[in-house]
């Protein structure tokens, strides 16, 4: 990791590194068109061909013309370009979070099949930035947990771009992405993770039915523990967690000091509350427990394919992926 970045925002950051990718693409359709050239009088070609190249024909990732091809303004490339930039930012941070990489060494760290924090100790003994130690990171609608994936994201940040420009790095990764980190993390990370993977994830989600339990789980770090650690550390932890809210809930609803306002409110989270609980209680008889007991092995040398398939209706449906 640069110290440097933690001197500067994130958004000059990027400018920096879009003028960057600018400066190789027109050096790239420099060259081509010089090669064109070369060709042309090489031939006497003059009157058939001509040197040009169109920038949305220079074959580069970060040539948004040639990345977003279609009628778009200059700003609506610049506008898809930055998004997707920081998706993939968000994408690397999750990667440290498993210790798939870290800030503090380049490359794949924790890419063999069953790796442990303890492997990822050996490799960094001090990370500025540790990975989970247990290699389940809960996704969830609110703070519920202290390894919360957005909770962590937010570390992540400060971490690499420092406490100073903190509010304002985060803002700008939100307002690149149209909406607040946690909310993506819910809603499209997971989407979003799939297909930059082409329906083979690294990252597997374990979710329940309509999505009001989600832990996310790093491949090649399972073990025949995982579930068992998702079922006992996570899902009945997140449900005794609702319950004693569900508890505190009831106790304001019947408050002689309580208003009505703040009983009405009381009263329709603890509908909302026996309804998760129960969602989450399915889940586990229907699902989770009899995998846990299974103990379920997997091999990568199988493929993303057939592992995914053993998991069923624990982890989140992925057309094309998951078991019928």
């Amino acid at each position: 990791m640069n110290p440097d970045y933690r001197q500067t925002t994130l958004k000059a950051t990027y400018q920096k590194l879009r003028a960057h990718w600018q400066a190789m693409t027109l050096e790239m359709q420099r060259l081509e068109e010089e090669n064109n050239r070369i060709f042309i009088d090489a031939y006497g070609l003059q009157d058939e061909l001509t040197p040009e190249v169109p920038l949305n024909e220079i074959t580069l990732t970060c040539n948004p013309h040639y990345r977003y091809n279609g009628d778009k303004s200059e700003d609506e490339l610049e506008a898809l370009l930055l998004f997707d930039t920081m998706k993939e930012f968000i994408s690397y941070a999750v990667g440290c979070m498993f210790g798939r990489y870290a800030l503090d060494k380049p490359g794949l760290i924790l890419a063999n099949q069953g790796e442990t924090i303890d492997d990822y100790l050996k490799q960094i003994p001090e990370p500025s930035f540790r990975a989970d130690d247990d290699n389940v990171i809960p996704m969830l609608d609110g703070n519920w947990f202290t390894d919360d994936i957005t909770e962590r994201f937010y570390k992540f940040l400060r971490v690499t771009f420092g406490e100073e420009h903190y509010e304002e790095n985060l803002e700008f990764i939100e307002q690149a992405i149209g909406k607040n980190i946690r909310k993506y993390f819910l809603k499209d990370f997971y989407a979003d993770h799939v297909k930059r993977y082409k329906k083979r994830p690294i990252y597997w989600l374990f979710s329940s039915p309509k999505g009001s339990f989600n832990a996310l789980i790093y491949m090649h770090r399972y073990r025949p523990d995982t579930v068992s650690v998702v079922l006992n550390d996570y899902l009945r932890e997140f449900r005794a967690k609702l319950a004693s809210r569900k508890d505190h809930l009831e106790a304001v609803s019947i408050s002689a000091s309580a208003s009505k306002g703040e009983k009405t409110r009381a009263l329709k989270e603890i509908e909302k509350l026996k309804k998760i609980i129960l969602e989450l209680e399915d889940y586990e008889r229907d699902v989770l427990y009899s995998l846990a007991t299974q103990q379920v092995e997997i091999d990568l040398d199988d493929g993303v394919k057939v592992n995914y398939k053993k998991f069923g209706k624990a982890l989140k449906k992925v057309v094309g992926l998951s078991a019928k």
